[in-house]
C-alpha cells in the first residue's frame, strides 16, 4: 500500500512553519546579542562606589595640580634630580605619590628630598614585572591622586624616569593640552590577545602602547574605576614564563601559551573600550630606546636601554629634545607632536637614567635653569 503524499495546503503550512521557526530563531539572536552589548555598555558606564565618593570633591579652589605618580621598586634612586626638578616649581601645582615596596617609607633615612617624605602610598602591593599586579598598583596610584581635586593631570613615572626640561615648561605642556597623552595603536601580532578573553574583551577593540602615561582626571577615573576590564586581564593576560632548559619538551608547549604583558595593553584597550581614543594624544611623553637582547637560552626579549654617563651626554639630551613626530608601523600612521596646534617636542621625560646619567643632566640647566619654550608661555 503506497503513501498518499500530503495535501499541498498542508505542505505550505509545514514550510511556513518551518521559515517562521528559523525566523524567530534569528530574532532572538539578534535580541540576545543586542541586549549583551548593552549589559556590557552598562557595567562600562556603571560607577562604583569610589567614583560615587568623588562625585561632591570636584570643585575645587586655587590653581590646578599636576600629580606625579612614581613606580618604584623600593627607594627613588634619582630623588635628588626630581628635588631639583621640584624646587623650580611652585609647590601650589603639584603633587607627589609613589607606589613603593609594602612597609617601605620615605623620610631622612631614605630619601635625599624632603619632597618625598611621606608620600609612599600605604596600601602598596608586591609588583612582578609583566603581571597584573603593575596595573593595579598604577590604579592604586590613580586612586590615592584623585582623591585630590585639584589634582587635574595625573603623570605616570618609573623610578629611572628623568625630566629633560624645567618645572614651569613641564607643566605649561602638560596644562595646556585638553587631552591625555596615551601611547595607543593596533597590536597586529598573534599571540598576545587570548580569546578567551571575549566578549567582555573584543578583539577589534585590542590596543597595545607604552605604559608611561599622562591623563586628563575623566580618564584617570575610568582607570580607577574599573570593575569589569581589570578582572579579565588578570584572569587570561599573563606573561608566558621563560625557557627553562630543566623542563625539556615541556617548554615546547609552555611556548605556545599567550604571551600578555598586561602593562602594554591594559589602560590603551580599556579607553578604547570606553570610545575614548578621540580624546587622546596616542603618543607617550617618555622616551625610551628599545634593545634586542638575547639570553643564553636564545630566548629574545625586548628591553629598555639604560643610560649612563657616557651616554646622556648635552648632544643626546639635545637629540631626543629635537624630535617632533612619532611613526607606527601597524598603522602607518606619523603623529606628529603638537600642543593645541602649535608644534612641541615629543618627549619632556625620558628613560632608564643612571645616576651617573642623572647627575651628567644635572649639570645642563635643562633641569634647573630659567629657560621657557615662549611657544607655551600662553598656557600659564
Amino acid at each position: 500500500m503506497t503513501k498518499k503524499a500530503p495535501p499541498l495546503a498542508r505542505r505550505q503550512a509545514t514550510r511556513f512553519s518551518f521559515k517562521l521557526l528559523i525566523l524567530f530563531c534569528v530574532c532572538l539572536s539578534l535580541c540576545a546579542f543586542a541586549f549583551f552589548k548593552l549589559h556590557s555598555q552598562s557595567e562600562l558606564s556603571t560607577p562604583s562606589s569610589r567614583r560615587r565618593s568623588r562625585i561632591s570633591l570636584e570643585t575645587f579652589d586655587g590653581p590646578p595640580k599636576i600629580a606625579f605618580m612614581f613606580l618604584a621598586r623600593r627607594e627613588l634612586p634619582l630623588d635628588f634630580l626630581w628635588a631639583t626638578f621640584f624646587e623650580n616649581g611652585d609647590v601650589a601645582n603639584f603633587s607627589i605619590y609613589v607606589h613603593s615596596a609594602p612597609g617601605f617609607v620615605f623620610d631622612e633615612s631614605t630619601t635625599r628630598s624632603h619632597y618625598f617624605y611621606g608620600r609612599q602610598l600605604s596600601n602598596s602591593i608586591q609588583v612582578l614585572w609583566g603581571e597584573s599586579s603593575m596595573i593595579q598598583a598604577e590604579r592604586l596610584l590613580l586612586d590615592a591622586a584623585l582623591e585630590d581635586p585639584a589634582n587635574q593631570r595625573f603623570v605616570l613615572l618609573s623610578d629611572s624616569c628623568a625630566p629633560l626640561y624645567n618645572f614651569n615648561y613641564v607643566y605649561n605642556y602638560v596644562m595646556g593640552s585638553p587631552r591625555s597623552f596615551v601611547d595607543s595603536f593596533l597590536d597586529v601580532k598573534e599571540g598576545r590577545y587570548n580569546p578567551k578573553m571575549s566578549p567582555k574583551i573584543p578583539r577589534e577593540r585590542w590596543r597595545k602602547g607604552s605604559q608611561w602615561i599622562t591623563l586628563i582626571r575623566s580618564h584617570a577615573a575610568v582607570i580607577a574605576d574599573d570593575e569589569v576590564v581589570f578582572p579579565v586581564f588578570k584572569k587570561y593576560c599573563k606573561r608566558r614564563p621563560p625557557v627553562d632548559a630543566r623542563k625539556g619538551k615541556l617548554n615546547l608547549k609552555l611556548q605556545k601559551q599567550h604571551n600578555c604583558i598586561p602593562d602594554e595593553h591594559y589602560v590603551q584597550t580599556l579607553l578604547a573600550m570606553h570610545g575614548l581614543e578621540g580624546e587622546l594624544e596616542r603618543r607617550t611623553l617618555t622616551y625610551t630606546v628599545w634593545n634586542e637582547s638575547v639570553t643564553k637560552m636564545e630566548n629574545k626579549g625586548w628591553h629598555p636601554m639604560t643610560f649612563g654617563y657616557a651616554n646622556a651626554s648635552p648632544e643626546k639630551i639635545r637629540e631626543i629634545k629635537g624630535i617632533n613626530h612619532i611613526y607606527y608601523e601597524t598603522e602607518y600612521r606619523t603623529e606628529w607632536c603638537r600642543n593645541n596646534s602649535t608644534s612641541v617636542p615629543c618627549f619632556i621625560f625620558a628613560r632608564k637614567f643612571s645616576r651617573g646619567a642623572a647627575m651628567r643632566l644635572l649639570s645642563d640647566d635643562s633641569i634647573s635653569g630659567s629657560e621657557l619654550s615662549s611657544s607655551l608661555d600662553s598656557h600659564t
